[in-house]
C-alpha cells in the first residue's frame, strides 16, 4: 500500500505497536500517538505525543491530522477503570468517554473529508468484547465501548458509498503486559478455561486482521463489530 498514510493511536504498546508495525511491512507511512514526549512507535513510524483527556490538545491534534490525508485510521488508545456501579467516580465516567469516543469521534471527523476526495479510505475503531457482552464493574467502559460500536455503524452507513469503509475491531482476552498487569497469573489461568481456543491470543492475530481490513483486499466489509477472541463470547 505504498503511497498510503495511516494512523494509530496508543501505538507505543500492545495491540497498538503490534498495529503499526503491520502497516508499516505493508509499506505504509504510520504515525502513531503516545501520551508522553519521550515515548516512541516502532522502527519506522512518526510519532506524536497527545494526552486525549486534554480536550482542546485533541481538537488541535485532529485538526492537524485533517491536514494530513491520512488514508488509513485506527482508534486504538483507549482507558479503563474497574467500579462497582453505585461508586462511579464522575470524572473517571467522563474521562473514560472522552479517550475512548469523543477524540476518535474528532479523528473521524477530521480525517473524512481527505478521504471522500480520494474515494477510498479505512477506518478501524478497537473497541473490546465488553462492547459486545456485559462485565460486571465495566460500567465506563462499557458504555465507551458499546457506543463506539453505534457510532462505528453510523459512520459506516454514511461513508461507504464515497469508498471510505468503518469497522470495529474487538479483542478478548489478548496476551499484553497490560493483561497481565489486570489478571495476574491465577487470573490468566482461569480466563484460559473459559476460552475455546485454550489460550490468550497475541497482539500480532489482531494486527494481521486489522491490517486486513484496514487494507486494498477488503472491498465489502463494513459497520461491522468482529471480535478476535478465540470464541470466548460465542460459549
Amino acid at each position: 500500500m505504498k503511497g498510503k498514510t495511516a494512523l494509530v493511536t496508543g501505538g507505543t504498546r500492545g495491540i497498538g505497536f503490534a498495529i503499526a508495525e503491520k502497516l508499516r511491512d505493508q509499506h505504509v507511512e504510520v504515525i502513531v500517538t503516545g501520551t508522553t514526549a519521550d515515548n516512541h512507535g516502532p522502527d519506522g513510524c512518526e510519532y506524536r505525543a497527545i494526552d486525549f483527556t486534554d480536550l482542546p490538545a485533541t481538537k488541535s491534534f485532529a485538526d492537524d491530522m485533517a491536514e494530513m490525508g491520512i488514508d488509513i485510521l485506527v482508534n486504538n488508545a483507549g482507558i479503563n477503570v474497574i467500579s462497582p456501579f453505585a461508586e462511579i467516580d464522575l470524572d473517571d465516567f467522563l474521562k473514560i468517554q472522552q479517550v475512548n469516543v469523543t477524540a476518535p469521534m474528532l479523528l473521524c471527523r477530521a480525517v473524512i473529508p481527505a478521504m471522500k476526495s480520494k474515494s477510498w479510505g479505512r477506518i478501524v475503531n478497537i473497541s473490546s468484547i465488553w462492547g459486545k457482552i456485559a462485565k460486571e464493574q465495566r460500567g465506563p467502559y462499557g458504555a465507551s465501548k458499546f457506543a463506539i460500536d453505534g457510532m462505528t455503524a453510523a459512520l459506516a452507513a454514511e461513508v461507504a458509498k464515497y469508498g471510505v469503509l468503518a469497522n470495529c475491531v474487538s479483542p478478548g482476552f489478548i496476551e499484553t503486559d497490560l493483561t497481565t498487569q489486570v489478571l495476574g497469573e491465577q487470573g490468566i489461568r482461569d480466563i484460559i478455561k473459559q476460552v475455546p481456543v485454550g489460550r490468550l491470543g497475541q497482539p500480532v492475530e489482531v494486527a494481521a486482521f486489522v491490517g486486513w481490513l484496514a487494507g486494498v483486499e477488503n472491498t465489502f466489509i463494513s459497520g461491522q463489530n468482529i471480535a478476535i477472541d478465540g470464541g470466548f463470547t460465542r460459549v
